[in-house]
């Protein structure tokens, strides 16, 4: 199913089939154990890198290539059978993973080659490998006896199940609203017609799904409501029944790996090896972030409540929050004139990837060359190779998945489906990516548009693939994104600061009927409104950040429910009843107890971006010090030495509309 053509499609997943994906995973699996065999049948006193390190790095290169071959069709692939077999052999590839982090075999090899002269001996990747391999040993309890050790394999293994099915429920829950045209007042005609329509009883009604593309822009656009409620709720109801029992287990399931880990709480087993290190850091940045953000925050909730008194000619109606993004849109509207529904008919899709390609590769030197057979699990999904432009040696590959439909992965994210790495021989293997995203679909004679939050999506997340695909570590460990998972969003954050450089959108921005690109008036008044209701947006994010540094406490018990309610003040509104929201919140699986991660990396993001004012060839440097790297060094020092100077977060309050 695999090629090494850089001028082909690495994968031919157009010909997956079920039986290929379990055989595919049967074999990875069998050519692991093998591979491992070897590892444990070295002799004492005969162990080098070459028969213990190395060979373990492969395996873990094997079982990532199986994962973006074979568990990645559980997120795309149109079929739903199939997706559920994908699922299956995920979640085995996922458990097969885990199991061998506690194998007493693999461990004593490591500690074996550990103890040699020329593992004492060893020096800057190969030196943290090694250290990285032994903290994840100690990390599994290898200081502990085999019973509480086997504890703790039993209950990793019972989290990924309940990952896996966490983040499938949420993937595959529909729910929406049916409503007569006369209903979606304050929405454009373009996103009307674009709307699903069923035939019922009563006529033809118009389908509003949880759909990103219908969700937010219905949110933000529609006059009635009572409708936005509504469909907030459903949104903040998502997969209820099926996932809070779920995320009750795994939070039990945590607290009790901590526990016989001798940890005091899951947040503490997270977050040492991020960059804050402790739950207390955390728990203190979110603090004084959030009394820095209040003054704004407080700001724009008066500013959104005082246009909601004005729109419904009621001086005591309060602003709820199904309100905010409706208000903050009309406040865009009312005091800079900007209309997202006009700007997005200046962001076609395929204009915007051009510009972004356009700006990526520039910036760090490089081609994004089309591969016209894509073999690829959908008709609409790209492939595009990475090829030097000095030289033209091949780098890597990525393909764009952008657009929703049933069962697909609802969020936008880079999946990597083969790591980079250096082979013995000294060749390098690229990287290969996918980007998944929910843009809306073109229509018959329309083409998708983007809204210009969804263009600042689509350069995140490109960052992501530039970060996974430009990797040039030698080992698997530390391959692209392989980084502390509170500096990953770094590199991506600073990549957002392009959208709203007013030469990088007058250079790609083209109005879908005139070609004529984005008036220097309204892009001025874009930049203006860019801070209203900045501090709302804030104090969400922290909330949520809150919220998941409290599930992961102390305490085997935790009323998701009830906290979810006490800290709801933290966001300025009033918590809705009866609703749900953290049972359709993914991050709590892999992001758990580092959701705050998202705002630890962007005051670093932000800062990175400043070396770009100062110098805008930075790229390379950029290229060289940060994509490159991926894992091999700490995140502190990669900012360091990109920075030229320590980190500080005076650029972030700026951004955000602070006073500094």
């Amino acid at each position: 199913m695999t090629t090494n053509d850089p001028t082909a499609a690495p994968y031919d997943y157009a010909a997956i089939t079920s039986d290929a994906v379990q055989r595919g995973t049967d074999e990875s699996i069998a050519r692991s154990d093998a591979i491992l065999a070897e590892v444990v049948a070295v002799p004492t006193g005969e162990r080098t890198w070459a028969n213990t390190m190395q060979p373990l790095d492969e395996v873990g290169n094997v079982l990532s290539q199986a994962d973006g071959a074979f568990g990645f069709m559980a997120y795309v692939h149109p079929d739903e059978a199939l997706r559920a077999v994908a699922l299956e052999n995920e979640q085995r590839l996922d458990t097969y993973s885990t199991g061998l982090g506690f194998r007493e075999d693999l461990y004593r090899a490591v500690r074996e080659y550990a103890e040699t002269p020329e593992a004492r001996a060893l020096e800057g990747g190969e030196a943290r490998l090694l250290e990285r391999t032994l903290r994840d040993y100690r990390r599994n309890g290898f200081d502990l006896e085999s019973e509480p050790r086997a504890r703790v394999q039993e209950l990793k293994e019972r989290l990924v199940r309940l990952g896996v099915q966490f983040r499938r429920n949420i993937d595959e829950f529909e729910d929406y609203l049916l409503l007569e045209r006369e209903q979606l007042a304050g929405l454009p005609d373009s996103f009307i017609e674009r709307l699903q329509t069923v035939e019922t009883d009563d006529g033809v009604r118009y389908r509003v799904s949880l759909d990103y593309p219908e969700m937010y822009p219905f949110l933000e656009g529609a006059e009635d409501g009572e409708l936005r409620r509504a469909l907030f709720i459903k949104n903040h109801n998502k997969a209820a029944d099926l996932n809070m029992d779920l995320l009750s287990e795994a939070i039990a399931i945590r607290d009790e790996i901590a526990s016989i880990l001798g940890y005091a709480s899951w947040a503490a087993y997270v977050i040492e090896v991020k960059m804050a290190k402790t739950p207390e850091a955390a728990h203190d940045f979110l603090v004084d972030l959030e009394r820095r953000v209040r003054v704004k925050a407080d700001r724009d909730i008066e500013e959104l409540r005082a246009s909601k008194r004005r729109h419904v000619g009621d001086p005591e109606a309060r602003l709820e929050i199904w309100d905010w993004r409706y208000y903050q849109k009309r406040v865009q509207q009312e005091q800079f004139k900007v209309d997202q529904f006009a700007v997005a008919e200046y962001f076609p899709l395929q204009a915007t990837l051009d510009g972004m390609f356009d700006v990526y590769q520039r910036l760090v030197g490089v081609r994004f060359v089309p591969v016209e057979q894509a073999q690829a699990w959908h008709p609409d999904v790209r492939l595009y190779r990475v090829e030097d432009a000095e030289d033209g040696h091949h780098i890597g590959h990525f393909y764009m998945d952008l657009h929703p439909r049933p069962g697909k992965y609802g969020h936008a994210a880079a999946f990597t489906l083969r790591p980079g790495r250096r082979h013995p021989d000294g060749s390098y293997q690229g990287a290969v990516s996918s980007i998944v995203a929910n843009f809306t679909q073109p229509g018959a004679d329309t083409p998708s548009l983007l809204r210009h939050s969804e263009v600042e999506t689509l350069f995140h997340e490109f960052g992501h693939i530039l970060h996974q695909v430009m990797t040039r570590a030698p080992y698997v460990r530390f391959s692209g994104t392989a980084v502390e998972r509170d500096f990953v969003e770094a590199p991506s954050q600073m990549l957002e600061h392009w959208v709203w450089q007013p030469e990088v959108l007058r250079g790609f921005s083209r109005h879908v009927t005139t070609g004529e690109p984005l008036p220097e008036d309204l892009l001025e008044r874009m930049i203006a409104a860019k801070n209203v209701g900045s501090g709302i947006h804030y104090l969400r994010q922290i909330y949520f950040a809150r919220l998941d540094l409290a599930y992961h406490g102390p305490g085997r018990e935790q009323d998701t429910d009830a906290l979810a309610q006490e800290l709801h003040p933290i966001t300025g509104f009033e918590f809705v009843p009866d609703t749900h929201f953290q049972a359709g919140f993914g991050h709590l699986f892999g992001y758990d107890a580092g959701y705050y991660g998202y705002l630890w990396s962007q005051v670093f993001g932000d800062d990175m971006y400043t070396r770009f004012e100062e110098d805008p060839q930075a790229g390379i440097l950029y290229r060289r010090a940060i994509l490159e790297a991926g894992g091999m060094r700490d995140g502190d020092d990669l900012l360091r030495e990109f920075l030229g100077r320590e980190p500080r977060n005076e650029a972030f309050l700026r951004e955000i509309g602070l006073e500094v």
